[in-house]
């Protein structure tokens, strides 16, 4: 069916692939706490700055 080498590279394959897809998962949830923990600040510093011209 297969030879050992292409088991090897079929194996390689997901290996790489399976890395890629868990890489792209985290980098998304971190980016969206990044984005979502800036826009919290920024909305935090305009309510201060409202504040303090009041």
């Amino acid at each position: 069916m297969f030879e050992f080498q292409q088991y090897l590279g079929f194996l390689l394959f997901l290996t790489v692939l399976t890395i890629g897809f868990w890489l792209m998962i985290f980098l998304v949830g971190f980016v969206h706490y990044w984005i979502g923990g800036a826009i919290m600040e920024l909305i935090k510093e305009k309510r201060e700055a409202k504040k303090k011209d009041e």
